[in-house]
């Protein structure tokens, strides 16, 4: 089986969220399980200098966007074992930002062509399937078929779509449809990638993938219904027979409280580890010391999908438990403001850190007591898997991945992992805050079970990968 990611991230050449974060770990232990997988990634001008160095130059030759071929450049680097091939065009991709740009559809339409072009120029390799991520790679399924189905190295390969978050589809103008992609107004109707007036990148990949995914089982349900189908749960009911959930995994080697460079002290014995990670914690971000204080955590970013908004609403009444906060993370300017005014106001009990850290996201995840992740929507959320393998106990909404891996605690059964609340209401998060904190004061025997059920839990990627696997021999 022969298998090439398609990708606009993977870390740890480039990572902005939980994209990245999968396509880092799942290639490489596809790896270890024998399967020959290569990522195919844009060469952006953000990549460390040291990784753009150990680049090996394969080929260059122009690709067709639309009516003009622009030049793309293909270099090499083998990482943990597995190929990586980066698609080079400096117009395209020697920008400050990933994303935002204001020509992203011609970027990433360019990405996707050279990506299917690129596969001329790997010697020795004839991909069986081609798995795309996100509304990025999204036009490669029909593009594919349309320009490369009498090409002998195209016509048997196979396509996989992944879905890592509908809500980012890659909405574009009506006239990038003839300018960009090349295609001819045919394809501009209702069954095929109009949208509202306007083109939709990410409807390509739902039309004509031979297969589709999402990253956990809960939200492969939930986007088949208006309220989370983001307007395409029609679409996605119609093709349900090929659609297909699949928890994301988290690599257990990069995320080990054990051998952790991050943390002061290695969690050995476990809760003496944990009480000086949470001193560490404290000091690092400004807090004070105080006995034993429940310290809450979120990593995050800072949008309307992460429920920063019912945070802000009862964040005075979660504060008065006498409980410590840290938040990291950035986003949108009117929570980034409110989190200040907060922190401003209560300087003893709350730290905000607007920035992006992996170092204080791991001090964090191994120094906290809880982790909040309050989703509107969470197609699966990575956080809460982290959070648990260290020792920190997840507080979330019930809603995609959340509701698959966080298990709310039963105090007559003695079983769960964390705290959960159904409706999206502010009352609600802060009652689930109140029972957690409740708790953690004043039984720390039931506290106890509830982190060693966090413990126990397995988010490795041996079963994720195991059904990618599967799906990849039923394509072929």
């Amino acid at each position: 089986m022969k298998l090439v990611f398609v990708t606009a991230e993977a870390d740890p050449f480039v990572k902005t969220g939980g994209l990245g974060e999968v396509m880092g770990s799942l290639p490489a232990f596809l790896h270890k399980q024998g399967v020959d997988v290569r990522v195919i990634l844009p060469k952006y001008s953000t990549i460390a200098d040291h990784f753009q160095k150990e680049m090996t130059h394969l080929a260059h030759f122009d690709v067709p966007v639309a009516w003009r071929q622009q030049y793309c450049g293909l270099d090499e680097m083998v990482y943990q074992g597995v190929h990586y091939y980066f698609i080079d065009n400096e117009y395209y991709f020697s920008r400050p930002s990933i994303y935002g740009e204001f020509d992203d559809a011609e970027r990433f339409a360019f990405f996707s062509r050279a990506a299917l072009e690129s596969l001329l120029h790997i010697p020795g390799f004839k991909p069986d399937i081609i798995h795309c991520q996100d509304w990025h790679t999204a036009l490669i399924p029909l593009m594919l078929k349309k320009f490369y189905s009498q090409e002998p190295l195209y016509y048997p390969i196979k396509t996989l779509f992944t879905i890592h978050n509908l809500k980012y589809q890659g909405v574009f103008s009506q006239e990038v449809l003839s300018d960009i992609v090349g295609l001819g107004m045919e394809y501009f109707t209702e069954n095929t990638l109009e949208f509202h007036g306007a083109v939709n990148f990410m409807k390509a990949a739902l039309l004509y993938a031979d297969r589709i995914t999402t990253v956990s089982p809960t939200y492969a349900e939930e986007i088949k219904n208006p309220y989370y189908g983001e307007n395409l749960d029609g679409l996605l009911r119609k093709r349900q027979d090929s659609l297909t959930g699949i928890l994301n995994g988290i690599d257990y080697e990069v995320y080990d409280p054990m051998k952790d460079p991050y943390l002061v002290m290695p969690t050995g014995n476990f809760a003496y580890a944990k009480k000086e990670n949470k001193k560490h914690l404290l000091s690092v971000v400004g807090l004070p010391v105080r006995g034993d204080q429940a310290l809450l955590a979120m990593v995050s970013r800072l949008v309307d999908q992460k429920g920063v908004d019912l945070l802000v609403h009862v964040m005075t009444d979660i504060l008065a438990l006498g409980v410590q906060m840290v938040i990291l993370g950035t986003g949108d300017h009117r929570y980034e403001e409110i989190l200040r005014y907060f922190a401003t106001k209560y300087p003893e009990n709350l730290a905000i850190k607007l920035e992006f850290s992996d170092r204080l996201a791991h001090e964090i995840y191994g120094g906290a007591d809880m982790l909040l992740m309050p989703s509107r929507f969470e197609p699966c959320g990575i956080s809460q898997m982290i959070a648990m393998r260290y020792g920190t106990v997840p507080i979330v909404r019930e809603t995609g991945g959340l509701k698959d891996t966080v298990i709310p605690y039963n105090n007559m059964t003695g079983v769960g992992n964390g705290f959960n609340f159904a409706n999206y209401n502010a009352h609600e998060l802060l009652f689930a805050v109140e029972r957690a904190v409740e708790i953690y004061q004043e039984d720390k025997v039931v506290w106890e079970t509830i982190r060693q059920n966090a413990l126990k839990g397995d988010f490795s990627w041996d079963r994720s990968a195991n059904a990618y696997i599967k799906i990849y021999e039923s394509l072929l």
